[in-house]
């Protein structure tokens, strides 16, 4: 064990209610630099670029804003702003420059503009939480997104148009799956043969894995809109292999989070699988290998209620980074058991804010 202290910080101003998965780091304008995005419960999108504490650009969405995301969610070459609002509007926002950025690195032609979405389409409402990633192993990445009422719902973006810049499309709905229990978390990491797996959180520190059968399946294409009866969005229960963790439970209902595809630092072996770790609200930390493969695990006295994985020490190597509802002053680190690799439980503050990288 030992303690590390962060002094440095940026404060942003913001001002505003928002929702646990309504922000994220990425790189919103594609000049290789993350930007902070948040949205609000009134519809606003903020991007914070740098260390300005005030933001570059804002952007106005329809809804309450419950997810925001950054990635090729159109398999073009280039990220794009996703923001989903509660009440189902699916938002992408390009916010790519047309021009080159000046001596200073500012872009003249977006910095202090309100911008429009380019793209709009009303999904299922109800959005909790979002993923963007290649969850099928084609090289191209779906948009997943888990509901309210225990339902999660793959995506793909259709081109419709003609190669020309501007966004002609759809969302094409792929798959629906129903779980057991409340869904706080997905992710994605590598399954025994490295084919990517899609997982979700389920409750009482166990996780299910989503099964992509359209490659296979001979059934009629999905509808975009979705929610009908007797479209092939009726889930089936043999798409769902629910896992239980090793170890005793105290409260099978109590709330899990889950991160995958943790780098070990150095080259995995070939068709290994992929680390990844689960926290719950009664203070269990587990890391996993594969479905029955403990690593070790570690029972606090606090309720830890978000997972992330960051390099702290720059040798290519994940640390598991865990927000606990109270904490002493800095942060408690534990070396993981057989890796030279540490796990951080990160003190809970009000504001998230970006951590540094250690020396």
């Amino acid at each position: 064990m030992r303690s590390v202290s962060y002094v440095q910080r940026v404060a942003l101003e913001f001002s505003g209610s928002l929702f646990p998965h309504a922000i994220c780091l990425g790189d919103v304008d594609n000049d290789t630099l993350n930007e902070l995005v948040v949205g609000d419960t009134s519809g606003k999108l903020s991007v914070y670029k740098n260390d300005d504490s005030r933001p570059w650009l804002t952007c106005s969405c329809q809804g309450m804003l419950t997810c925001v995301g950054v990635g090729d969610v159109c398999n073009k070459g280039k990220n794009l702003v996703v923001a989903v609002s509660a009440e189902g509007w699916f938002h992408l926002c390009d916010l790519t420059p047309t021009k080159a950025p000046d001596a200073s690195g500012h872009h003249e032609t977006l910095g202090g503009e309100e911008q429009r979405p380019v793209f709009k389409q009303h999904i299922p409402a109800n959005t909790k939480v979002m993923l963007i990633s290649d969850i099928d192993g084609d090289g191209c990445c779906e948009l997943v997104v888990g509901y309210t009422d225990r339902v999660v719902r793959a995506f793909r973006w259709e081109d419709l148009g003609d190669g020309t810049e501007h966004l002609t499309g759809q969302l094409v709905l792929l798959k629906k799956w129903m779980l057991e229990g409340q869904v706080d978390s997905l992710s994605v990491t590598p399954g025994p043969l490295g084919v990517p797996e899609l997982m979700v959180s389920q409750p009482g520190c166990a996780y299910a894995i989503l099964l992509c059968t359209w490659n296979t399946d001979p059934g009629p294409p999905p509808t975009s809109e979705g929610p009908e009866e007797g479209t092939r969005e009726t889930p089936a229960a043999r798409d769902v292999v629910l896992h239980q963790t090793s170890g005793r439970i105290h409260n099978k209902n109590v709330s899990t989070h889950l991160i995958g595809n943790i780098k070990r630092g150095r080259s995995p072996k070939s068709g290994a699988s992929g680390l990844f770790a689960l926290c719950t609200l009664d203070g269990t930390l587990k890391l996993t290998e594969e479905a029955d493969k403990l690593l070790w695990s570690v029972q606090v006295d606090h309720q830890l209620f978000a997972l992330e994985k960051l390099d702290v020490t720059g040798c290519r190597a994940h640390s598991v980074g865990v927000a606990r509802s109270a904490a002493p002053s800095g942060a408690r680190c534990r070396e993981m058991v057989g890796e030279k690799r540490w796990g951080v439980a990160f003190p809970a503050v009000c504001h998230p804010q970006p951590s540094p990288r250690l020396p």
